[in-house]
């Protein structure tokens, strides 16, 4: 039977395609899954703020018609996002560290250092999300303890700040979650699957 030219079996001269990478951390479990499959729509939000800047540019210099939330909203979209591209680096194991000690130990000492690590975020995590919530508090409730809704003052006098401060709050609770089951996956010793960067 013969084979279509673009279905050519692998022989051993046909370069093998390489393994693609694992989307998200296996030690972040179930939840750095969540994390990475809710990172799409967020950035679909950056696509959206370049839209409305786009937009109010045209309406601004050609119709002479801007609009009063064109500059809050794309601020909102872009702040949104940053703040859980942050989540989203712990999940997949991209976000900043110095390597100089990590990446001249053996894989058991990495082991004892990630499980230190996570620990040590979890409690930065922690304090980040009490001192959100002092935030959240203070963005509300009036001082009666009536609620109320931060709003930007401005001409449209959105909520955004209140909802930014309340959406920080969430992100930063999940990262707790997050980096408490990377030091239970670290500490029992779970490992990445082969072809996975170990970490």
């Amino acid at each position: 039977m013969s084979v279509p030219p673009d279905h050519t079996p692998a022989t051993s001269d046909t370069p093998q395609s390489v393994t693609p990478q694992l989307e998200y951390l296996p030690q972040a479990g179930w939840l750095g899954r969540a994390i990475t499959l809710a990172a799409r729509p967020f950035a679909i939000c950056i696509i959206a703020a370049m839209a409305i800047l786009v937009m109010e540019v045209f309406l601004r210099y050609v119709f002479n018609r801007p609009t009063v939330w064109a500059h809050e909203t794309t601020i909102f979209l872009s702040a949104v996002t940053f703040i859980f591209g942050g989540l989203y680096c712990v999940a997949r194991n991209t976000h900043i560290r110095v390597v100089l000690i990590y990446d001249v130990v053996r894989s058991s000492a990495r082991r004892a250092l990630d499980v230190v690590i996570s620990i040590a975020c979890l409690g930065v995590s922690l304090f980040f999300a009490w001192a959100a919530w002092l935030m959240v508090k203070k963005a509300m409730f009036r001082p009666d303890g009536s609620f109320f809704l931060e709003t930007t003052g401005s001409a449209w006098n959105s909520p955004t700040p209140a909802v930014l401060k309340i959406f920080l709050l969430c992100v930063l609770v999940v990262m707790s979650v997050q980096f408490l089951i990377l030091t239970f996956n670290y500490a029992r010793g779970s490992k990445a699957p082969q072809g996975h960067d170990d970490v």
